[in-house]
């Protein structure tokens, strides 16, 4: 890991942080390496049963450092990894194929490549003061970080195209409205925190089987997620965290799962 992303682990849930708070959490080189590493690292891990992502400081990402793409170019590599993302796309997609629930807390600004980075979690809290944008057309650019093959599941597209074509900003409210924002919070990583024990809570195996689902259930046609759903509910019906999950309840106690 470097100076650019924190991750603290504890009870199997990830608090990963953006750290470059002077600069909130604008995307250099250096920040598109921490979240890679930080991503790649989480997707290894077994005992992890949830993450939480935010950012230090004023704000949850500000989107590029220009001036720092400008003066070093990007500084990443364009090949592409199995997921078939090169390395700016896989800040953002490798958030949505970890095999684990991600939630975003969002607060301050979520611009550009911020706002692409946010939206690959499964989950987004934001706090009602948060700004939002697609940024990228201001700079004479277009989104490229993975948003659009996950915008598609989020959002109608007349109105994603009239935000990607017009680069303009928009509050916690609209995020809400059109789909970008799950919901928001005054606090939203005391409330990221809070659902992620939730999901700590649940069966392991079961919680990542209906990751998959859900990663499956825009594309896929409909025979593909029937055999996909039996596929997952084979490899956790009547297993021990299965079984634990039953007898917790029965018992009137919290389970304890083998992850």
């Amino acid at each position: 890991m470097n100076d650019r992303v924190s991750t603290s682990i504890a009870d199997g849930i990830a608090d990963v942080r953006l750290t470059r708070a002077d600069k909130m959490n604008a995307i250099d080189p250096a920040m598109f390496e921490g979240i890679g590493a930080a991503i790649d690292a989480l997707a290894e891990r077994a005992d992890v049963r949830c993450v939480v992502l935010s950012g230090e400081g004023r704000a949850f990402c500000a989107g590029l450092d220009m001036a720092s793409m400008q003066a070093g170019g990007s500084g990443t590599s364009r090949t592409r990894n199995d997921q078939g993302s090169i390395l700016p796309q896989h800040v953002t997609w490798g958030w949505r194929n970890l095999p684990m629930p991600v939630i975003a807390a969002v607060h301050g600004v979520a611009f550009g490549g911020g706002f692409q980075i946010m939206s690959g979690a499964d989950i987004r809290i934001a706090a009602p003061d948060a700004r939002f944008a697609i940024r990228e057309s201001y700079w004479g650019l277009v989104p490229d970080m993975a948003g659009f093959p996950i915008w598609r599941g989020l959002v109608r597209d007349d109105v994603l195209r009239e935000l990607v074509y017009t680069a303009r900003e928009f509050d916690a409210a609209e995020a809400l409205a059109h789909g970008f924002v799950t919901r928001i919070a005054d606090d939203p990583h005391e409330a990221a925190m809070t659902l992620a024990r939730t999901i700590a809570g649940r069966n392991p195996h079961a919680i990542r089987g209906a990751k998959r689902l859900c990663n499956m259930a825009h594309d896929a046609d409909p025979r593909t997620m029937l055999e996909a759903e039996t596929d997952e509910q084979v490899k956790v019906i009547g297993r021990p965290n299965m079984m634990e999950a039953v007898a917790a309840h029965m018992g009137k106690r919290e389970p304890v799962f083998v992850d």
